[in-house]
């Protein structure tokens, strides 16, 4: 994705954060299902998220440094959120639905920045119960796929009701809980960014150029050490 088509789409879904309420949402392109696995199929990677998985650039930025071997399909849902008690749960959007279609072999899960709202903290002790279910749904695939788990980005100074402390001393640990509850593998993107506010755009929640690339890194180098860790004779990761 060149930097001007990056610009563009970041323009857009600016539009539509500017709101009390992270809501509203860009149409993702539909990405069929992938005929069945070979040894020499690329390894589907499935990216799953609000909009810093959609608008930001950084599955295709994912894409360009896992190189050909594998094939990336960004499935982010602007505005969306890990609650099921909320105006958007991923779960009931389409972008949910294709991820499973897709079969991925691997799926990278960083939810949680919407759910820092502060209309939505009330209802935030079914988080990790809820962030459950989406993972639970991802294991029961026939693709068996491994699960990773990614930490949002910090929140800078903002216009909408998003909370940094909130994010930082609630969100973050209960998802980090759930992860260690479950075996699951965490991509610290929150402690990748730091204080370094230049990652972001101007409206201290969307990740810039540069704040792409920063997440694409650490989810590349959790996948690849993974991969040459633990593979099959395949030479697929194992699940």
């Amino acid at each position: 994705m060149t930097k001007k088509t990056k610009l563009l789409t970041l323009s857009i879904a600016l539009v539509f954060l500017l709101t009390p309420v992270v809501t509203l949402g860009i149409n993702t392109l539909l990405i069929p299902k992938p005929a069945a696995s070979t040894v020499n199929s690329p390894i589907r990677v499935a990216c799953v998220g609000d909009s810093i998985t959609q608008i930001t650039g950084y599955p295709s930025d994912l894409q360009s440094m896992l190189g050909s071997n594998y094939s990336v399909g960004n499935f982010g849902s602007t505005g969306s959120t890990v609650l099921l008690n909320s105006w958007k749960p991923y779960m009931d959007q389409p972008q949910f639905q294709e991820a499973e279609a897709y079969d991925p072999q691997i799926v990278v899960i960083m939810l949680g920045t919407n759910d820092d709202l502060q209309s939505l903290q009330q209802y935030n002790e079914s988080f990790e119960e809820d962030y459950a279910q989406i993972i639970h749904s991802f294991q029961q695939l026939q693709s068996n796929p491994q699960i990773y788990i990614a930490s949002s980005p910090p929140i800078f100074s903002n216009d909408t009701d998003l909370s940094p402390s909130y994010l930082n001393n609630v969100i973050i640990p209960k998802t980090d809980a759930l992860a260690s509850q479950l075996n699951l593998t965490t991509i610290d993107v929150h402690d990748a960014f730091g204080n370094d506010s230049a990652l972001v755009n101007p409206d201290g929640v969307h990740p810039n150029f540069e704040g792409a690339e920063v997440i694409a890194s650490q989810v590349c180098d959790a996948i690849t050490y993974q991969s040459e860790d633990q593979t099959d004779q395949t030479g697929l990761p194992t699940g």
